[in-house]
């Protein structure tokens, strides 16, 4: 198979239901997907070739002069594709269920120390867990299986001197989402957010207290994305375990004390890892029939798939590599395995605190409220998460069962272990951004006027604690204004004069020259 010609040289204008940005020829993983018909996501970029003697790349396409066209032989396509879109483990995983080991074998003849055939020969004996019929190789000079002006990478490695390759994977054989380098994420990496000390210069009773209104508002808002308004002693439990993030290390019985905590009764739940599938999605009004959005991993896989996330979390947390991106692979790794019955949501976002805190990203003492940032970009949230789900629902068999549910009958493992995170990473690093530059300075400003407008009350008025309270929030819940009721009631006591000045004090502190 590895001599045999592609016959992909065909020129075309739309590939999978997408329009080219030019007439060109489709190489690399896609072209190679396309040819083998596997049963894989087409890569967001896709590598093609113009006729025109150009190069240049954007979030859909990476298009090449002719120069760079790859000869249509299985050899020439992958070694193109692992040069110039790095590596695909999925994709890898089930090519080589394709290949025989002797297929394999000859594949890499073709250049028996390339350092093409020396990362095909790794991924085969790592990914299939096989040996092939090959000789350690005697050379010198190691080469990382990932490049790092590709895709992010653990900054060391195991060295395998059979290959001569430093497996600087971010991950475990049961666990090892990839990300890409865009120029979105190393942007946003280069601004250094978990050294800006963004909260630096504030008064310590100040920041005490946005932390813990933040609190409160990022587990509020953590229920309010799964369409549930918790009783305030319910948020501020959860609240509380969010704030703990990071001092305990993760397990199956830390994720199940999570659960736990998150759902108040279980008597209608599943505690623990479930036993049956899973879906995220509606029912059919009429027939109850499920109409999935997403479908979660097989019941029988999730032991094995939560044992190689922790294992994964514990190597991200011991190597130099970037918190947000880290957090990124391990929440929404989470999220898409669905572990759990009931609880996903929630305990997700809650691990993007944990590895935040972990990795000392957020170490100014004062929590990162990642999820009030999530519910104010909710659109995002959900094409974030629906770039995986949507995709997916293409190569999952599904059954009914008696209970409506859903009964997956083909293997899905290797979707759940082996996917490209970087759509995720970003929309993480968006909410980053939004929760550092707005949302903790706008909370602190707020604090910081409150404070200069209680004063006045106290001074002025000898107005006590949970009056002035109680006012400030009738004026802003009223634009400024005091409303007749109020008037009447509450502050019966203030003369229409107090009155006037008091909504002129609100006004100049907290409508003019406030922070942006």
């Amino acid at each position: 198979m590895s001599k045999k010609k592609l016959r992909l040289s065909k020129k075309v204008t739309v590939f999978h239901g997408r329009q080219l940005p030019e007439p060109a020829h489709v190489v690399g993983y896609a072209a190679l997907i396309d040819f083998f018909d596997l049963k894989v996501t087409v890569p967001q970029t896709i590598a093609l070739i113009s006729e025109k003697n150009k190069t240049y790349a954007d979030e859909q396409w990476k298009v090449f002069a002719p120069k760079y066209q790859p000869q249509e032989n299985l050899y020439s396509q992958l070694a193109f594709a692992i040069k110039y879109e790095g590596i695909n483990l999925l994709f890898f995983k089930n090519l080589f269920e394709k290949l025989t080991a002797k297929e394999t074998e000859e594949l890499l003849r073709h250049e028996p120390t390339g350092q093409s055939s020396r990362k095909i020969w790794f991924l085969y004996e790592w990914l299939t867990q096989k040996q092939l019929q090959l000789p350690d190789l005697a050379i010198k000079n190691y080469i990382p299986l990932i490049d790092d002006k590709i895709q992010f990478c653990l900054p060391d490695g195991k060295k395998s001197s059979r290959h001569r390759i430093i497996d600087n994977l971010p991950g475990t054989i049961d666990f090892c989402p990839l990300i890409r380098k865009t120029t979105k994420l190393e942007n946003y990496i280069s601004r250094r957010f978990d050294k800006s000390g963004y909260v630096s210069g504030i008064r310590k009773d100040v920041l005490q207290r946005a932390s813990a209104f933040l609190l409160l508002k990022d587990s509020k808002a953590s229920f309010t994305i799964e369409g549930e308004s918790p009783k305030s002693k319910r948020a501020a439990r959860w609240g509380q375990a969010i704030g703990q993030a990071g001092i305990r290390d993760l397990s199956p019985d830390e994720l199940v004390r999570l659960q736990q905590i998150v759902i108040e009764n279980p008597r209608f739940i599943e505690i623990g890892y479930r036993q049956k599938g899973g879906f995220v999605g509606e029912h059919e009004r009429a027939t109850g029939q499920p109409i999935p959005d997403h479908i979660s991993a097989k019941a029988q896989d999730i032991e094995r798939l939560m044992n190689g996330l922790l294992a994964t979390e514990k190597i991200l947390l011991q190597n130099d590599m970037d918190a947000v991106l880290c957090a990124a692979v391990i929440a929404f790794g989470f999220v898409f395995i669905h572990p759990f019955a009931d609880g996903n949501g929630r305990i997700h976002r809650y691990l993007i605190h944990h590895i935040l805190a972990k990795k000392e990203f957020a170490n100014q003492g004062i929590v990162f409220p990642v999820s009030a940032a999530i519910l104010d970009k909710i659109d995002d949230y959900r094409k974030a998460l629906e770039s995986y789900s949507l995709p997916l629902l293409d190569f999952i068999e599904w059954e009914e069962t008696k209970e409506h549910n859903v009964e997956v009958t083909n293997d899905t493992l290797n979707y759940y272990r082996y996917f490209d995170a970087t759509r995720q990473a970003e929309f993480l690093y968006d909410c980053v951004a939004e929760t550092i530059q707005h949302i903790v300075p706008t909370e602190v400003d707020y604090l910081m006027r409150y404070d200069e407008f209680k004063k006045i009350m106290e001074d002025d008025f000898e107005m006590p604690d949970k009056m002035v309270a109680t006012l400030a929030r009738f004026l802003e819940q009223n634009n400024g204004a005091l409303s007749k009721r109020a008037r009447e009631k509450e502050f019966a006591k203030l003369s229409d004069q107090e009155i006037e000045k008091i909504e002129k004090i609100h006004g100049e502190i907290f409508n003019h020259g406030k922070a942006t």
